[in-house]
């Protein structure tokens, strides 16, 4: 028996022999690609027992820093000096004033929360307990006929710890 195609059975279904062309052809490349891949497993073998031998191996670790490692530096005292501006003395800060024990300055713009204690506590010798920052975008008026914008405002309201007081009146001073 021929092994050749039947060119009689091509012509009556040419979807039929199409496909057995194709399955005859995929089976050989199926066997082709099944040996590299054993021997592609065999090679890895041993690289995933190099992988797993490595992976137990321990880490080495950065230490935490301990007590005698050198903190963050100290805030300038130059910067702290710039980043109080003015207080606020309003209705509503004396309200906070008395509700909370808060006091309400305007701040630099880029002035960090640890900056503002830091500074509140070097200017007036006060311990202070917690700050809360606001960002108040300035609004946007006419003059005339041109229009202008009032400036962006960062306010930072300080709780002072229990018993500390900020006198701003010059009183008892």
């Amino acid at each position: 028996m021929s092994t050749a195609p039947d060119t009689s059975k091509a012509k009556a279904d040419p979807k039929v022999d199409a496909k057995a062309k194709k399955s005859a052809v995929a089976k050989p490349a199926k066997e082709a690609k099944a040996k590299p891949a054993a021997a592609a497993e065999a090679e890895a073998a041993p690289k995933a027992a190099v992988k797993k031998a490595a992976a137990k191996k321990p880490v080495a670790r950065k230490a935490k820093a301990s007590a005698d490692a050198p903190k963050r530096p100290v805030h300038s005292e130059g910067r702290l000096a710039q980043v109080l501006i003015a207080p606020i003395v309003s209705e509503k800060a004396t309200m906070a004033a008395e509700k909370h024990n808060q006091v309400l300055f305007k701040v630099m713009r880029d002035a960090t929360k640890p900056e503002i204690k830091a500074a509140v506590e070097l200017m007036f010798k006060v311990t202070v307990d917690s700050v809360q920052t606001v960002q108040h975008k300035g609004k946007t008026k006419r003059f005339g006929k041109g229009s202008g914008r009032r400036d962006h405002v960062k306010k930072a309201y300080v709780c002072l710890a229990a018993g500390q007081e900020l006198n701003f009146s010059g009183e008892g001073a």
